[in-house]
């Protein structure tokens, strides 16, 4: 164990905003405390983080940054990043199933991201160790097995982690090879789903020494069967239970090389696979199924229920190599690291009620509207990543890092609508000629309807530095800057029936395609000043600034869009620049009452510049535009208590305001308005009492409260729930209207977990998750802007499981 720089021990939560800590939590207390309870192993060792790419301890580090160990993921009844949002301050994820979770932190969201968004990046950016693997939408739903830590950074980190980290960083932190060492843990799960089926997991890891002082390997292997709770109701009234189940499976292995006491060489690969067969979406109104029509049997829906009448789901194949090469000079050390990503992503969704809205309403065909239409969004990834950086390594008062980043990302991305029988059904209905495919560069089938394919290129080079100087035994400064210079390069075509412009009898499949680039360069500095006010206290000051880059718009539908295109005016509808933020903080962290008290705070200012903001068009295409100024003010506080040896709790909370400081008049946005995705306000508590019951085994019992208040989906949802006139359903041309809240609710979660175990052999514990079995609105989802579709995706209902775990 080592002393603080404030010369008392850490009191090593890992995170007060997870706040729950059972006996074997990493927990330093004063040593006269520890030597106290050294008898019965309620002390390990001091939590370090790496949150400015090098080794500190928590509370030393001059940001505000929360995280959350594997330990306590479990113990709070986190199974994603989901999960463990709601017990982080900032930190909020829109959810829409898993594999598609939207990371926001402080309130720097633009918004929910739409599917067919191709041109979107990520606010905040994800990595697994030293390897990014954030993407906007479809953000890798990492298992958090074998985990040492979840880092969340809140506030931009563009100066050392660069482009999306403009609301702060999140970093999975795996248990890495130890050499000499024969280790490992295994773990299995069962549960059953109120509302819903069974689910369960089997998981397992291995630290394996091969040469003696030089080599070693640990893997890691797991599988999940994804429970489901969602019911999808067809045309014929029959019923398919628990749609949205599904499976996740994969692992990782790494070896650790070390030919000499200065040079350290990780090879790794991680490969995770992840099958849905549905969502977790519930519909309130469906173009097929309502209260409301006269054509059809009229119905409402259950909190769990949805119409589906073709199959759905996700396919998700992610594989990472990546390597870290560590060599100690004397007085610094040189990193490289350099990484691989392939993944492919296939989403197939009905989207009946897309293509039944536009046959059945827009045309006036209702016998074309309950067409079978799939429709198939299918992603590739290819990233590769080359960091080198050297950092100093000694104990002066003089700390310093540099070094250079290149980033390549070749994507594509597009859809396919096959709706089968559609051309001689619309041919026989209205007379015409429609021969669909004369003219599509894409597909020979004439009831594709709708096929884009956009091939984008993205290349971005870095340069970045950061140095700390102590300048006196009590106050520190920080100073960092990055420089970037990217370049994005995009081929995109567009075809099919339904991109015919206003003749849509008279169609001959015209193709819209755009060969476009957009280039961009900048600077990111960070300033940072800590100054320990006593043994106890330590107060920081930052400004620090963080981008997201630009990029290109999809082309707009043909035909049908270029007055909407005239009514935007001198916005550049082709492309949009890069989003930039400036964060103002002030906060504390103590160390009190000798170690067992922490209470940390911090209070920030956020300036956004050029917010990317995504905007669907009457028409129905969807553009990107910059709005001008926005900001974010918020407080962050967390307390931490441990009164004695046996009970712990902790509390955090956060106020977040978020807001449109200048608006586009031409889309109705406008000063004031209130920025999506992120809750007001945001609270967590937890507790957890250990109890020895003989001389080797404990029994612990953790409970874990979560509020998250309510937000919005989108920017424009804000002033007005949406209405909808009824007559856009076919068969009814009275005036009935009816409106669905855009605003999602405020929701609360109770976790229960008790058990008993052998500290470092065995555990076995008993677990209630959503033990009130709160129905939540995760977000919102529409189809057609409502005219087809309006859903909310739901959390998983109240869930009864057992956990076995076992450690060697």
């Amino acid at each position: 164990m080592t002393q603080s720089r404030n010369g008392i021990r850490d009191l090593s939560i890992v995170s007060v905003l997870a706040g729950t800590t059972m006996l074997t939590t990493p927990m330093l207390l004063p040593a006269a405390a520890q030597e106290e309870a050294a008898p019965r192993g309620y002390m390990v060792e001091e939590i370090v983080v790496s949150a400015r790419k090098r080794s500190e301890s928590l509370q030393d580090v001059p940001l505000s940054i929360g995280a959350i160990t594997g330990d306590q993921a479990r113990n709070l009844g986190a199974n994603d990043i989901v999960d463990l949002s709601r017990n982080v301050a900032g930190l909020t994820i829109a959810d829409l199933g898993p594999g598609q979770s939207q990371v926001a932190i402080r309130g720097v969201s633009s918004g929910q991201v739409v599917r067919d968004e191709s041109s979107r990046k990520e606010t905040v950016g994800i990595y697994l160790d030293e390897s990014v693997i954030s993407v906007a939408l479809f953000t890798p739903d990492i298992d958090l097995f074998d985990l040492e830590r979840v880092e969340v950074l809140r506030g931009p980190q563009g100066t050392l982690f660069g482009s999306g980290s403009l609301g702060g960083t999140i970093r999975y932190i795996t248990r890495q090879p130890v050499i000499d060492e024969l280790e490992g843990s295994a773990e299995a799960t069962i549960s059953t789903i109120e509302h819903g089926n069974e689910e369960g997991s089997i998981k397992g890891a291995i630290n394996v020494p091969i040469v003696e002082g030089k080599v070693a390997a640990r893997a890691v292997a797991y599988y999940n069967r994804i429970g489901g709770f969602i019911n999808a109701i067809d045309h014929d009234g029959s019923i398919t239970k628990d749609v949205d189940d599904g499976d996740k499976y994969g692992g990782r292995l790494a070896i650790l090389f070390e030919p000499t006491e200065r040079l350290r060489i990780t090879p790794r690969i991680v490969y995770q696979k992840l099958e849905t067969n549905g969502f977790p979406r519930a519909d309130v109104w469906n173009l097929f199924l309502n209260p409301f029509t006269t054509t059809r049997p009229a119905g409402t829906f259950g909190d769990y229920e949805q119409f589906r009448q073709t199959d759905e789901g996700l396919d998700d194949d992610f594989l990472l190599l990546d390597g870290t090469i560590e060599y100690d000079f004397d007085g610094a050390t040189l990193t490289s690291v350099s990484s691989y990503t392939d993944r492919e992503v296939d989403v197939l969704r009905d989207s009946a009620q897309l293509t039944g809205q536009i046959t059945g309403v827009l045309i006036g065909l209702p016998d074309l509207a309950t067409l079978d239409a799939p429709l198939l969004d299918a992603t590739t990834l290819e990233v590769f990543t080359q960091e080198l950086r050297i950092a100093s390594s000694d104990e002066g008062p003089f700390q310093w890092l540099f070094g250079g980043y290149y980033f390549t990302m070749d994507k594509t991305y597009g859809q396919t609508l096959d709706v089968a029988g559609f051309t001689d059904a619309f041919n026989a209905a209205t007379g015409a000629g429609l021969t669909g495919a004369a003219s599509n560069p894409l597909s020979n089938n004439p009831d594709n309807l709708f096929i884009s394919d956009f091939d984008i290129d993205l290349r971005q080079y870095s340069l970045f530095g950061e140095a700390s100087y102590d300048i006196t035994d009590r106050l520190t400064a920080t100073a960092g800057l990055r420089w970037y210079d990217f370049k994005e390069d995009r081929v995109a075509i567009i075809t099919g029936f339904f991109n015919c412009g206003a003749d849509l009898v008279n169609c001959s499949t015209p193709e819209a395609q755009r060969n476009r680039t957009t280039e961009g360069d900048g600077f990111n500095p960070r300033f940072i000043l800590s100054y320990d006010v006593s043994d106890e206290v330590t107060v920081n000051a930052q400004a620090a600034k963080g981008f997201r880059l630009g990029g290109i718009n999809d082309p707009l539908i043909a035909g049908i869009c270029e007055a909407d295109a005239a009514a935007l005016g001198g916005v550049d509808i082709e492309r949009f620049d890069d989003e930039s933020v400036w964060n103002y903080e002030v906060g504390f962290k103590s160390q009190l009452a000798g170690g067992k008290v922490v209470f940390n705070a911090s209070a920030y200012y956020v300036d956004i510049k050029g917010l990317q903001v995504s905007v669907r068009l009457p028409c129905s295409s969807t553009i990107i535009l910059n709005v001008p100024k926005a900001r974010s003010i918020g407080a962050e506080a967390e307390l931490f208590v441990m009164p004695n040896e046996n009970l712990s709790f902790g509390i955090v909370a956060n106020y977040n305001d978020a807001e449109v400081r200048e608006g586009v008049d031409l889309v109705n946005i406008q000063e004031g308005d209130r920025l999506p995705t992120s809750p007001k306000f945001q609270l967590s508590a937890n507790a957890t009492y250990t109890q020895p019951v003989s001389d080797q085994l404990d029994g612990f019992v953790t409970v874990a409260f979560q509020h998250v208040g309510n937000s919005i989906s989108f920017l424009l949802d804000q002033r007005n729930d949406f209405t909808l006139p009824f007559n856009i359903n076919f068969g009814r041309n009275d005036p009935l209207a009816v409106a669905f809240p855009t605003k999602l609710d405020s929701y609360n979660i109770v976790n229960l977990r008790a058990g008993v175990k052998k500290l470092d052999t065995w555990e076995v514990a008993l677990f209630v998750n959503n033990l009130l079995d709160e129905t939540a609105e995760l977000a919102l989802d529409r189809e057609r802007g409502g005219e087809g579709r309006v859903s909310y995706l739901r959390n998983q209902p109240r869930t009864f499981g057992l956990t076995v775990r076992t450690e060697f």
